[in-house]
């Protein structure tokens, strides 16, 4: 039987959308899960194992002609050993990701980063001529971060590059779910901008959202999306400051490393994306070097949620060559 069909993953920390893609690179069947990161690995792992049988019955595929399960993760990972490092927003650490999800199925398992994933699938299949030095941002439940210098995925010495959600800086900050104090995803993340946008309307239970004040309902992005559509003090006020702060930071990385191209994903900018790119963009010009921004462009996927699925494919490809060279 002929493996040609692959089944990516975007393992977040508030969903887990699989796909199935077929040899064109078409996705024709799609399952979408809530991530419960409370009902510990066990719960996560059923609900994982679950979405993904699920996307096989709707596609109408056996297990024989997938060629890999590539799976985007949250946090630190190393795709050569499968092994999680660390995804504070899973509560997961130190875990061998591969070897538990492998006793469920007979098809490869390949995991990354998801940003990274996500970095995989725009380079291919939305920057196909332009973008050099590129930072891939994806601004959803944290935020995370991938390098693609000259074209290429940088993964760093221990494949930790490119997370710029645990950039301290607020040292005194509120607490991330890393641990430390002032990350970056700790003041400009969707729950960061939750967390204020609570603090405001524990002081005054008024606007679109003030539902939200009694109990413990998540605020995600489709209502900080309403509520910014009807121009919600409160929301606009929050969502504000997490444009600048996120500006500020592509600023100082751009300082850093000379790119032409930023791209910003993830739920929050799909789902905010005109009202937040115009203010991201003018305070990344109040704050970046005149010289190191002139040639920077920053824009959103067009991909959206489907750029970590698309990415499965490249993972695969890179993964398959490697083992054709090993093997050679």
């Amino acid at each position: 039987m002929v493996k040609n069909y692959i089944i990516s993953v975007d393992f977040g920390g508030t969903k887990i959308l699989a796909a199935l893609i077929n040899p064109k690179g078409k996705i024709i069947a799609r399952s979408k899960t809530v991530t419960q990161p409370d009902s510990g690995k066990a719960g996560m792992f059923k609900a994982l194992v679950l979405t993904i049988k699920n996307v096989l019955a709707e596609g109408e595929v056996e297990e024989g002609s997938v060629k890999a399960i590539c799976v985007g993760i949250p946090g630190s990972v190393n795709p050569y050993t499968g092994i999680i490092g660390s995804a504070p927003n899973l509560k997961i650490s130190n875990f061998n990701f591969r070897e538990v999800l492998a006793k469920h199925f007979s098809i490869p398992i390949l995991i990354e980063n998801d940003v990274n994933l996500g970095a995989l699938g725009i380079l291919r299949y939305e920057l196909k001529k332009e973008g050099t030095n590129v930072l891939v941002v994806f601004v959803g439940t944290g935020i995370g971060g991938a390098l693609i210098f000259d074209r290429k995925l940088y993964r760093g010495t221990n494949y930790f590059a490119g997370e710029i959600g645990h950039m301290v800086i607020q040292p005194n900050g509120p607490l991330c779910g890393c641990g430390k104090h002032g990350c970056f995803e700790a003041l400009a993340s969707r729950l960061a901008i939750v967390r204020d946008i609570r603090k405001d309307l524990k002081k005054k239970k008024r606007g679109v959202l003030k539902h939200f004040a009694i109990g413990n309902k998540p605020i995600k992005s489709k209502a900080l999306a309403l509520a910014i559509k009807k121009l919600d003090p409160i929301a606009v006020k929050n969502v504000t400051k997490a444009c600048v702060i996120i500006g500020q930071n592509l600023a100082s990385i751009t300082n850093l490393l000379n790119l032409d191209m930023i791209v910003l994903g993830g739920g929050v900018i799909e789902a905010l994306g005109k009202f937040m790119l115009p203010k991201i963009k003018a305070s990344f010009k109040d704050y970046v070097l005149k010289d190191a921004g002139r040639e920077v462009q920053i824009i959103a996927t067009a991909l959206g949620d489907d750029a970590a699925l698309y990415g499965g494919l490249a993972l695969a490809d890179e993964m398959e060559e490697l083992t054709r060279k090993n093997n050679s």
